[in-house]
């Protein structure tokens, strides 16, 4: 990558990682359109290690308000979604996993703005785990399904919940596409260098959070996440 482009992807992971910490998700929904864009061969695996980092400081941030129970059932259901999703990795051309980022993001976006708000229980928790796992493997965005069961939580709840839960999610997210091989070398390399942004990001939402309120701040990730998937959809039909 040239240093406009590590620049440009270190800009979108710091805005990422400031999102996800102030409201406990949006981190895939804003920088995986905008890796897609810029060097889409570092999807998935390359958003689902920055977001493991940015939910483990969450997590320690958030611990004294975890839903340790809610979290487990959406656990139960994200490992099997993950197993899935690794397969679709190694599945489907990077076209059409391009193509799968922005139409879960779209779709994640439009279920929000309808207002749907299932109520966070056994089912509705294992389901939603199950399509986050899916998600989130495949195509590095898993948040939507947990911020439309979770939603209506108060503010450093749902930040904690979803953080832990994105934690786990995230290791095993990793482990699979590891032994899949799309953990490459240049991964790795922009892991590194893009951590220091993840970590700022981390920061920024500490003060954020005093400022702005979390309605404020979804509305922002999902106005956020929308201009990116549209970029992306628009890269994609002109062939670029």
């Amino acid at each position: 990558m040239s240093p406009a482009e590590l620049a440009i992807l270190a800009a979108a992971v710091f805005a990422a990682a400031g999102l996800q910490g102030s409201i406990g998700f949006g981190a895939g929904l804003v920088a995986a359109p905008v890796i897609a864009l810029v060097e889409p061969s570092l999807l998935p695996a390359l958003v689902v290690m920055l977001a493991a980092i940015v939910t483990l400081l969450v997590t320690i941030r958030e611990r004294a308000h975890l839903d340790l129970k809610g979290a487990g059932w959406a656990l139960a259901g994200r490992i099997p979604g993950s197993i899935l999703g690794a397969w679709l990795v190694v599945s489907l051309p990077a076209a059409a996993l391009s193509w799968a980022v922005a139409g879960c993001v779209l779709a994640g976006v439009g279920l929000a703005f309808l207002g749907w708000r299932p109520v966070p229980r056994r089912r509705s928790l294992m389901v939603a785990g199950a399509l986050s796992g899916i998600m989130g493997t495949a195509t590095s965005v898993g948040g939507a399904p947990m911020a439309i069961v979770w939603q209506g939580q108060p503010p450093a709840r749902l930040r904690g919940t979803m953080s832990a839960f994105f934690l786990v999610g995230s290791l095993v997210s990793v482990l699979l596409l590891a032994a899949a091989g799309t953990v490459t070398a240049p991964v790795l390399a922009a892991l590194a260098w893009l951590s220091p942004a993840v970590v700022a990001g981390f920061g920024l939402s500490r003060w954020i959070s005093r400022y702005l309120d979390a309605a404020r701040l979804r509305r922002l990730a999902l106005a956020a996440s929308t201009g990116g998937a549209l970029l992306l959809v628009a890269r994609l039909l002109l062939g670029g």
